[in-house]
């Protein structure tokens, strides 16, 4: 009996520099490098490069050695630029020849933090959105003005190339490109076992909605509870009232510490929820996108459609086109 060949994995290659900090290394180590045999899908292949020969120097005082050079980066499907060296001085020409090499073959480019320089550098920018983190905004578009720079987003997907913000909005974007490879269902699951939201809605200044607070049981605390019972109803009208009545608080006191728990408003939080259980019903394909917005709690069609565009930056049919063009791709 003939088994079937295992499926290919996708290629992921970042590039680590001498004197660079850490974390957005890492976050995207953790996101593409551990191993998830628990989701049952074909998992990324993932190679740390360098145009540097031997040890590298990181922030806080330990030393890393990458495996590959850029010709390893250069031929990965997705490849990634989480920093650069400095944002006033020039990109190394290894990383700028590499960058323009993946892009002209296909490959997914992506770059996190300080990284849009690198993106910038080799020209891939030009003419488009990108971000950055906000305190080198300026820099950015001082430097390369034909970037339409968008500081206060967490991410820009253009597509075969993407931006993101600074910091933990690395991870935001790398959740974002799972969720484009393997749907919300493989992304939730990664997100939990990194204990972070999903998806954060919004832009670098804003809170995180997180979906419940972590901490106290939520029979304890008026404000989880309402948050947990309201995930158990989002096909059913939640009105300020009724979430108040749960925590069994006034709605004045209510609206008061559900703002300072989440840093945003209540009804705000349900449109997000109800955005969220949308989307593994819209990558089945089962069901029309009208039933789907009625399911999760929308009261009309038209607005289940506002309100994922301005979550989403995209339409219900859209994120639906794109789960299948990934899938299939």
């Amino acid at each position: 009996m003939l088994l079937d060949p295992p499926a290919r994995r996708h290629t992921v290659s970042v590039v680590a520099f001498d004197g660079m900090s850490p974390f957005e290394l890492s976050s995207v180590v953790e996101v593409f490098g551990l191993p998830r045999p628990e989701l049952d899908v074909p998992w990324y292949d993932l190679r740390v490069c360098s145009p540097q020969r031997g040890p590298l120097r990181f922030v806080g005082g330990f030393t890393v050695t990458a495996e590959h050079g850029m010709d390893v980066f250069a031929t990965a499907d997705t490849v990634v630029v989480p920093q650069v060296p400095s944002i006033h001085g020039d990109v190394p020409g290894a990383v700028v020849d590499a960058l323009k090499y993946a892009h002209a073959r296909g490959a997914r480019i992506v770059s996190i933090c300080s990284g849009a320089f690198a993106l910038a550098a080799a020209g891939l920018l030009d003419g488009r959105e990108a971000t950055t983190h906000w305190r080198f905004a300026d820099t950015l578009r001082r430097r390369f003005p034909r970037v339409r720079v968008t500081p206060d987003v967490l991410y820009v997907d253009g597509d075969d190339v993407l931006t993101g913000a600074g910091s933990a909005a690395g991870l935001d974007l790398c959740l974002h490109l799972v969720r484009k490879d393997h749907g919300a269902k493989v992304a939730n699951s990664v997100a939990r076992r990194l204990v972070i939201p999903p998806h954060r809605e919004g832009g670098q200044a804003q809170f995180v909605e997180a979906a419940v607070p972590s901490g106290p049981d939520p029979a304890d605390d008026p404000v989880a509870r309402a948050m947990a019972w309201a995930l158990d109803h989002l096909a059913e009208p939640i009105t300020v009232a009724a979430l108040a009545g749960q925590a069994r608080l006034a709605p004045r006191t209510f609206l008061r510490h559900f703002q300072r728990t989440t840093g945003t408003s209540p009804l705000r939080w349900v449109i997000h929820q109800r955005i969220m259980a949308s989307l593994p019903l819209l990558e089945d394909g089962a069901l029309p996108i009208e039933r789907i917005g009625a399911m999760v709690g929308f009261e009309s069609p038209a607005t289940f459609r506002h309100h994922f565009a301005r979550a989403m930056k995209t339409s219900p049919s859209a994120y639906r086109q794109m789960f299948r063009t990934s899938l299939a791709s």
